[in-house]
């Protein structure tokens, strides 16, 4: 069986990451797979924002948990010291349609160089306020996007999570 769809069978998303960085050379990795995913019409609307400041992911850490009405002190981020935030931009082919298929492409490039990784939603409500609108700005994009997620990043601590069961009705075959 080829490699892909072992590593696309057996990836899994981590809760637990160790506090190193990740190397820059396993971040341009994913963030290459990001990149080459298809996107409609080849419009290539999605556009990543990779934050590794701690002081900033910390930020988008309690609001991500607040805006999911999460209690004080969780970290839907798990510790990971990566987060890339995927934006898309409006009125471009298919924005979410794009940027979903590309954190998919990093989910599963991150499992095949041995990185943890997950996807954490509310980044289409982190970008409407102002934190979000900043990071946009400062980040030097121009124009009107749509968050679509983020793929957190990091090596994972104690392993990879074992396989849950699959619905039995998962697909049907009309011939």
């Amino acid at each position: 069986m080829k490699e892909t769809l072992v590593d696309l069978k057996n990836r899994r998303s981590v809760k637990k990451f160790k506090k190193e960085q990740i190397k820059d050379e396993e971040l341009m990795e994913v963030i290459q797979a990001g990149m080459n995913a298809p996107t409609g019409g080849n419009k290539q609307s999605p556009v990543f924002i990779v934050v590794q400041n701690p002081e900033l992911l910390h930020k988008l850490s309690v609001l991500n948990a607040q805006i999911a009405g999460a209690p004080e002190g969780v970290d839907p981020f798990y510790g990971a010291p990566t987060v890339i935030l995927v934006l898309a931009e409006k009125g471009l082919g298919n924005p979410v349609e794009d940027g979903s298929l590309a954190i998919g492409n990093m989910l599963n490039a991150a499992y095949s160089i041995g990185l943890g990784s997950r996807w954490i939603n509310r980044v289409r409500e982190t970008f409407e306020t102002n934190l979000g609108k900043e990071i946009i700005r400062e980040s030097g994009y121009i124009g009107e996007y749509v968050g679509v997620g983020s793929c957190i990043l990091g090596y994972p601590e104690g392993g990879y999570p074992e396989p849950l069961q699959k619905k039995d009705n998962y697909f049907k075959i009309i011939r």
